[in-house]
Protein backbone atom coordinates (compact mmCIF):
# COMPACT_ATOMS: atom_id res chain seq x y z
CA UNK A 1 0.00 0.00 0.00
CA UNK A 2 2.46 2.66 1.13
CA UNK A 3 5.69 3.27 -1.13
CA UNK A 4 8.46 1.41 1.26
CA UNK A 5 11.01 4.14 0.96
CA UNK A 6 9.04 6.65 1.93
CA UNK A 7 9.28 7.36 5.58
CA UNK A 8 5.74 9.25 5.96
CA UNK A 9 2.96 8.41 4.82
CA UNK A 10 -0.28 10.38 4.35
CA UNK A 11 -3.92 9.08 4.29
CA UNK A 12 -5.28 12.27 2.22
CA UNK A 13 -9.22 13.01 0.98
CA UNK A 14 -8.22 13.17 -3.24
CA UNK A 15 -11.74 14.11 -3.55
CA UNK A 16 -11.38 17.77 -1.56
CA UNK A 17 -10.15 19.77 -4.41
CA UNK A 18 -8.76 21.77 -0.92
CA UNK A 19 -6.47 18.43 0.07
CA UNK A 20 -5.49 18.14 -3.46
CA UNK A 21 -4.50 21.41 -3.27
CA UNK A 22 -2.69 21.53 0.12
CA UNK A 23 -1.15 18.15 -1.11
CA UNK A 24 0.31 20.52 -3.93
CA UNK A 25 1.54 23.14 -2.11
CA UNK A 26 3.39 20.90 0.70
CA UNK A 27 5.16 19.20 -2.37
CA UNK A 28 6.06 22.65 -3.55
CA UNK A 29 7.82 24.05 0.02
CA UNK A 30 8.94 20.10 0.77
CA UNK A 31 11.90 20.25 -1.23
CA UNK A 32 14.87 18.12 -1.71
CA UNK A 33 16.58 17.32 1.46
CA UNK A 34 13.62 15.61 2.63
CA UNK A 35 12.60 11.62 2.14
CA UNK A 36 9.69 11.86 0.04
CA UNK A 37 5.97 11.97 1.16
CA UNK A 38 4.06 8.79 0.43
CA UNK A 39 0.45 10.26 -0.22
CA UNK A 40 -2.50 7.45 -0.37
CA UNK A 41 -5.65 8.46 -1.90
CA UNK A 42 -8.10 6.84 0.70
CA UNK A 43 -11.49 7.53 -1.81
CA UNK A 44 -13.11 4.07 -2.04
CA UNK A 45 -10.07 2.11 0.06
CA UNK A 46 -12.11 1.68 3.20
CA UNK A 47 -11.14 -1.70 3.27
CA UNK A 48 -7.29 -1.29 3.04
CA UNK A 49 -7.85 1.58 5.68
CA UNK A 50 -9.33 -0.60 8.38
CA UNK A 51 -6.55 -3.10 7.62
CA UNK A 52 -3.98 -0.67 9.05
CA UNK A 53 -6.15 0.45 11.85
CA UNK A 54 -7.76 3.50 10.30
CA UNK A 55 -11.39 3.76 11.00
CA UNK A 56 -12.76 5.10 6.95
CA UNK A 57 -15.21 7.71 8.66
CA UNK A 58 -12.76 9.48 10.76
CA UNK A 59 -10.52 9.26 8.27
CA UNK A 60 -12.81 12.02 5.63
CA UNK A 61 -12.51 13.87 8.95
CA UNK A 62 -8.92 14.04 10.06
CA UNK A 63 -5.89 13.59 7.98
CA UNK A 64 -4.16 10.75 9.04
CA UNK A 65 -0.31 9.95 8.78
CA UNK A 66 1.76 6.86 9.35
CA UNK A 67 5.17 7.98 10.37
CA UNK A 68 9.08 6.92 10.31
CA UNK A 69 8.06 4.06 12.71
CA UNK A 70 4.61 2.97 11.39
CA UNK A 71 3.02 5.07 14.28
CA UNK A 72 -0.59 5.78 13.46
CA UNK A 73 -0.93 9.84 13.77
CA UNK A 74 -4.24 11.62 13.69
CA UNK A 75 -5.06 15.55 13.27
CA UNK A 76 -2.56 17.89 14.51
CA UNK A 77 -0.72 15.95 15.87
CA UNK A 78 -0.04 14.83 11.87
CA UNK A 79 -0.36 18.23 10.78
CA UNK A 80 2.64 18.63 13.34
CA UNK A 81 4.66 16.04 12.21
CA UNK A 82 4.49 17.06 8.64
CA UNK A 83 5.03 20.69 9.17
CA UNK A 84 7.93 20.05 11.02
CA UNK A 85 9.61 18.20 7.97
CA UNK A 86 9.78 22.13 5.90
CA UNK A 87 11.80 24.49 6.92
CA UNK A 88 9.28 27.23 6.26
CA UNK A 89 6.53 25.01 8.05
CA UNK A 90 8.68 24.59 11.82
CA UNK A 91 7.94 27.87 12.75
CA UNK A 92 3.89 26.60 12.39
CA UNK A 93 4.34 23.28 13.38
CA UNK A 94 5.55 24.38 16.98
CA UNK A 95 3.00 26.99 17.17
CA UNK A 96 -0.07 24.96 16.74
CA UNK A 97 1.03 22.42 19.03
CA UNK A 98 0.54 24.79 21.74
CA UNK A 99 -1.55 24.08 24.61
CA UNK A 100 -4.15 27.13 23.98
CA UNK A 101 -3.92 27.10 20.42
CA UNK A 102 -4.48 23.20 19.47
CA UNK A 103 -7.86 22.66 20.74
CA UNK A 104 -9.37 25.65 18.83
CA UNK A 105 -7.44 24.98 15.81
CA UNK A 106 -8.72 20.99 16.64
CA UNK A 107 -12.16 22.86 16.41
CA UNK A 108 -11.85 24.78 13.87
CA UNK A 109 -10.63 22.11 11.52
CA UNK A 110 -13.63 19.95 12.20
CA UNK A 111 -16.13 22.88 12.31
CA UNK A 112 -14.57 23.50 8.10
CA UNK A 113 -14.36 19.48 7.73
CA UNK A 114 -17.48 18.53 8.52
CA UNK A 115 -19.72 21.46 6.63
CA UNK A 116 -17.66 20.32 3.53
CA UNK A 117 -18.68 17.01 3.37
CA UNK A 118 -22.12 18.09 4.27
CA UNK A 119 -22.32 20.53 1.19
CA UNK A 120 -21.01 17.64 -1.09
CA UNK A 121 -23.07 15.17 0.55
CA UNK A 122 -20.60 13.10 1.49
CA UNK A 123 -22.11 12.32 5.46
Amino acid sequence: MADKESKITVYYDGACPQCVRDRKNYESLEGEGNEPVCWFDITDREEALQEIGIDPDKALRELYISDESGKILSEIDAYIVLMRRVALLKPLAWLIGLPFIRPALSYLYHWWVNRRLRREGRI
